[in-house]
């Protein structure tokens, strides 16, 4: 780093994302990445003359994206907002809500800890209990930035929606972020309860159940004023903050809703089949509702059976965190990529590499 970086900033420590492979061919099993492509939709509505006016900037109000989620999703306009990535939504709502401190737990998604820690936000961090489920009274009254993750990452496990209800309901003036980033592959979304709560935001994104990781566009749910808020920063930092080529995207992909469902199905389908396969072999799999397997096994440490995969060309993501150390997070790729991994764990545990 530079002498003229501020002193806070220097000591931030950074989210680390998941491996991305450059030269070498993996089966990614890392980065919760769908193993399905965009419908053919979206290919077909990025065309040459969209290519020629990436002269022109992008609307920056995302009318006809914005327009088609809140006619799919059944609420008004005037209650979604759009983001690039939801990280976005979730830098946005540090910044906007963290003055008086945050509470999240202390096995989740790490950029909760890293904008904490950028916006010198006070974080109570909540142990999960020791099967890994939150702790729901641990959450409730207290009247600052609440943060969970639901499906929680990287465990998998989900709260209903009583639970996220009790917890909205105790925090009248804190406001209260549920993350759905995998919510569509076997939980329930919360955003329904945005109309009745006005202290609630359901953040949401394109990366896993839509296949498009690599555009960068997340979107999110609240009552009026909070959306107001989002806007006002992102009209402070960049208005024109989702590109042009995405937004022809984002909204055509919302067109084959019968595409989507049958994605999400068959990633479930395949979890349920991958999570067996391992319980047979002697692992302890949490019961994950997400797009990825949280596992452990007592034969191997967790950071032997990562890098005895790397070797075989599978990538999968392990954490260092003490609580965690003997667990990987395990992407549900397509039903052949995972037959791969499984012969493969197979034949790591059956030849006793430790």
């Amino acid at each position: 780093m530079s002498r003229f970086l501020s002193e806070k900033l220097s000591a931030l420590e950074a989210y680390v994302p998941g491996e991305q492979p450059k030269i070498k061919r993996y089966i990614k099993l890392n980065t919760n990445e769908s193993p399905y492509p965009p419908p053919k939709c979206v290919a077909d509505a990025v065309g040459r003359q969209e290519i020629e006016d990436l002269r022109l900037y992008s609307d920056p109000e995302c009318t006809a994206l914005k327009a088609k989620l809140a006619d799919l999703y059944g609420v008004k306009e005037k209650n979604v907002f759009l983001s690039n990535g939801s990280d976005e939504i979730l830098n946005f709502a540090f910044m906007a809500y963290g003055e008086n401190g945050a509470v999240f737990p202390d096995i989740t998604y790490g950029f909760y800890s890293v904008f904490a820690d950028l916006y010198g936000v006070n974080a109570e961090i909540v142990p999960l209990n020791d099967d890994f489920t939150v702790d729901i009274n641990a959450f409730c009254g207290k009247n600052r930035l609440v943060v969970l993750a639901n499906p929680n990452a990287p465990t998998g496990i989900a709260l209903g929606l009583s639970e996220i209800e009790k917890i909205v309901s105790s925090n009248p003036d804190g406001v209260v972020i549920i993350d759905e980033a995998y919510v569509d592959f076997g939980a329930q979304s919360a955003y329904k309860l945005t109309e009745k709560y006005d202290n609630l935001l359901v953040v949401e994104t394109y990366s896993k159940s839509r296949s498009m990781a690599g555009a960068r566009l997340g979107f999110a749910f609240a009552d009026e004023g909070i959306i107001s808020d989002l806007e006002r920063i992102k009209y402070s930092t960049n208005p024109y903050n989702i590109n042009r080529i995405t937004q022809i995207a984002g909204t055509a992909a919302l067109v084959n809703q019968e595409y989507f469902n049958e994605n999400c199905r068959k990633i479930a389908e395949t979890r349920e089949y991958v999570k067996e396969e391992l319980r047979k072999m002697g692992f302890k799999v949490t019961d994950s509702v997400a797009n990825f397997l949280f596992a452990k096994s007592d034969k191997i440490s967790g950071s032997k059976l990562y890098t005895s995969l790397k070797e075989r060309g599978i990538l999968i993501r392990h954490f260092e965190a003490e609580r965690i150390k003997d667990y990987n997070r395990i992407t549900v790729g397509s039903r052949e990529e995972m037959e791969i991994f499984l012969d493969a764990v197979r034949e790591i545990i059956i030849g006793g590499i430790v």
